[in-house]
């Protein structure tokens, strides 16, 4: 589905009243969508100015992350949310770091914050699944599953992971959950080097 079907979809717009902001036939956007006609460069910034949408995304196909981002610009349209905090969050990838995530007075925003947030990380989980086809420690991936599954609440697995990311210098030593952490994890290190030879 590219990018104008899905929107047209989010807004409920038909077909003929896109044409007529556009001034132009309705067939012409039933080519666009069923991509027998690309969209003219020309129509592009209009599109964008409607919607408040990048113009990239009205001609390719798109993946759940972008459509989810979709729907988050029309909720704030829609819903006008106030920030009314930020929150402290390890963000990972490319800049391993705590940024200050907004926290909105509106919950569906927050929820769809939420949601990007997890198909980003579903999307790297596969990503890293594929690096690791002929991994001889392709228990320790089942195991950590069967954790998300049944311990995801439990303090001690996310004390653990954090020493370990911190061990591994996957996460900078600044970044503390609390001050009972740095005692755990002075503990915890003895053990990982014990057993790391």
């Amino acid at each position: 589905m590219i990018g104008l079907e899905f929107i047209l979809g989010l807004y409920n717009m038909q077909h003929v009243e896109l044409a007529e902001q556009l001034r132009i036939k309705k067939q012409n956007i039933n080519m666009w969508v069923k991509k027998r006609q690309n969209i003219p460069k020309k129509y592009l910034p209009v599109l964008e100015e409607l919607f408040g949408i990048d113009r990239e995304v009205f001609s390719r196909e798109l993946d759940e992350i972008e459509k989810l981002e979709i729907q988050k610009e029309k909720l704030k349209k829609d819903l006008k949310p106030v920030i009314t905090k930020h929150e402290k969050r390890y963000k990972s990838g490319e800049v391993n770091d705590v940024v200050d995530i907004p926290i909105y007075d509106k919950e569906e925003i927050n929820i769809i914050e939420r949601d990007i947030e997890k198909a980003k990380l579903v999307t790297r989980f596969k990503e890293s699944m594929d690096i690791v086809d002929n991994n001889p420690y392709m228990d320790t991936f089942k195991l950590m599953v069967e954790l998300m599954e049944k311990a995801q609440h439990e303090s001690i697995l996310h004390k653990t992971i954090e020493a370990l990311s911190h061990y591994l210098e996957v996460l900078p030593g600044s970044i503390n959950s609390d001050e009972a952490q740095e005692e755990f994890e002075a503990e915890i290190f003895e053990v990982f080097d014990d057993h790391n030879y």
